[in-house]
């Protein structure tokens, strides 16, 4: 079944790189952004359950299709650069086992522990 799940991940992730074609802008800005959202880990100086937080939020992939919606409904090319952004970060991560955070530890997520088979 994960194998499963993780092919589904990278089709979602292949069609972050496919939406980000669709943009106005060069190439380089999606390498260059696809890591952003990491910086979302900040909050684990706080707590195990702020980094959760902070973590879960930027990674939920309705925020990044939410975010990707509005910018084509308002017709704001940044605001759909960021949904994209958010949305293919989250899929690939998920390609690579982590998940969503429980508060207890950053290696606890919705798709298992990270590390472990």
């Amino acid at each position: 079944m994960k194998k499963i799940l993780k092919l589904e991940e990278f089709f979602m992730f292949a069609l972050s790189i496919f939406l980000f074609g669709q943009l106005d802008f060069a190439w380089w800005w999606y390498p260059l952004l696809l890591l952003a959202p990491d910086l979302s880990m900040i909050g684990y100086l706080v707590s195990p359950q702020m980094g959760a937080v902070t973590y879960n939020v930027v990674h939920h992939k309705g925020l990044g299709v939410s975010l990707y919606v509005l910018g084509t409904l308002l017709a704001n090319p940044p605001l759909q650069l960021a949904g994209v952004i958010l949305f293919g970060h989250s899929s690939m991560d998920r390609v690579f086992g982590y998940g969503l955070k429980f508060p207890d530890a950053f290696e606890h997520t919705h798709l298992g522990m990270i590390g472990r088979g």
